[in-house]
């Protein structure tokens, strides 16, 4: 059967990049309103937290056991796929009757990210024409963190500004991924598979060779030859994750409770600044280098996070601005960095395990600490909490730095 869309030109990257960031935008939409949730259900800080990490299980659970469906099934049903569980994860907190809803909305949440951030970043590379790879490459990179800033951003406002806080933010939401449903339906198939063969055994334009119906996801495996790459990559990857998790769980708390700012849309737009600082990182990356930019990354975001610390000793919300741009300009170096070092290291037939296993690691950041400060906060405060998490992040980071400098991964 031929493809039913796949000579459709008019919908090329730039399309598929507004999908990509519609469905990320919702694995950050709740950030700004936990502090409503927590007033309305009555849970502690902890909790929040743990709220939030379980979008991290959600995360690593598709990236062991569907990593690579988009190659068996097609880029388009796997798109379809995580809009529908993007809605449902919508629909649980549009309807949250307690925490196992919120918890599961979460999950689902995660689950929806982890189909996305393969699949929708293939689509957006697949679609573009010839001499367009570098700017779909930056598409996609500012769709994916773009995306994730926007959600807290868009929740805020409309949380701070209009009827119905825990409420219309999903609602447009909801819209939105409507929009994005359509969008993905007009855009070209760039996989082939045995559903889009046409009958005279050829395929669309611009499709890919047929890919095996059996084939199984990618076991997760660093092979010896890339391990002294991989560590200190991983590490640089989960001290950034670990900064993104910090801002798109508690940063609304820091911001409300230590520095008293009440506002949810200034408490959204903190949190889009890191993101927004990930995006320009990672778009400075290919012309620093990775042997630059990796222990460049660290540094800066040690840097940053001396001025988040700062921030909280001395209560001032620009303070902690500058240290999220700083803090996220770090992370966005360092991650893309690290994910090109890994890529190029790891041999053809162990590539998709390997990187499969840096975003596990990459992904555990972003939840286990995140659960830390949540229980320090029980002992030590929120301000106690951030400062202790500030302090071992910067010397993990320090530490890679420091290694990568003496032992720089080597570009191909």
């Amino acid at each position: 059967m031929p493809l039913r869309h796949g000579g459709n030109q008019r919908f090329g990257y730039p399309v598929a990049a507004v999908v990509f960031a519609i469905g990320m935008a919702g694995t950050t939409l709740p950030t700004p309103l936990y502090g409503l949730y927590r007033e309305r259900l009555g849970f502690s800080e902890l909790m929040v937290t743990v709220v939030f990490a379980a979008y991290a299980v959600g995360v690593i659970t598709v990236l062991l056991l569907a990593g690579n469906l988009s190659d068996v099934v097609g880029r388009r049903p796997v798109l379809l796929c995580a809009l529908g569980l993007s809605a449902a994860s919508a629909l649980c907190f549009l309807f949250e009757g307690g925490v196992p809803m919120l918890l599961v909305g979460r999950v689902l949440s995660g689950f929806a990210a982890g189909l996305f951030s393969g699949t929708a970043t293939a689509t957006v590379l697949e679609l573009a024409k010839p001499g367009q790879e570098a700017r779909a490459g930056f598409a996609a990179t500012a769709a994916n963190m773009g995306g994730l800033g926007c959600g807290p951003l868009l929740a805020g406002l409309l949380a701070q500004y209009t009827p119905w806080p825990l409420s219309l933010p999903f609602l447009v939401h909801l819209a939105l991924l409507a929009v994005a449903g359509v969008l993905t339906w007009l855009v070209p198939e760039t996989v082939r598979t045995a559903r889009t063969t046409r009958t005279d055994g050829t395929t669309g334009q611009g499709q890919r060779p047929l890919r095996s119906a059996r084939r199984r996801p990618a076991a997760l495996r660093v092979p010896p030859e890339v391990r002294g790459v991989f560590a200190p990559s991983a590490i640089a990857a989960f001290a950034g994750f670990a900064l993104l998790g910090l801002f798109t769980a508690v940063a609304p708390s820091f911001v409300g409770q230590t520095l008293g700012v009440r506002n949810l849309a200034v408490s959204g737009a903190v949190v889009f600044t890191v993101f927004l600082g990930s995006t320009a990182g990672q778009s400075l990356t290919g012309r620093l280098g990775i042997t630059r930019a990796l222990p460049g990354g660290c540094l800066v975001l040690v840097a940053g996070l001396l001025l988040v610390g700062a921030s909280l000793v001395v209560e001032s919300l620009p303070l902690l601005v500058i240290g999220a741009v700083l803090g996220g300009t770090g992370q966005g170096l360092a991650f893309r960095a690290a994910l090109t070092a890994v890529s190029a290291a790891a041999p053809p037939e162990h590539r998709g395990g390997t990187i499969s296993a840096f975003f596990v690691i990459a992904y555990l950041g972003i939840s286990l600490p995140v659960v830390g400060v949540g229980a320090l906060t029980l002992w030590l405060g929120l301000r106690g909490a951030g400062l202790t998490f500030a302090g071992c992040v910067i010397v993990l980071a320090s530490c890679v730095g420091r290694y990568v400098l003496r032992r720089p991964p080597t570009e191909r």
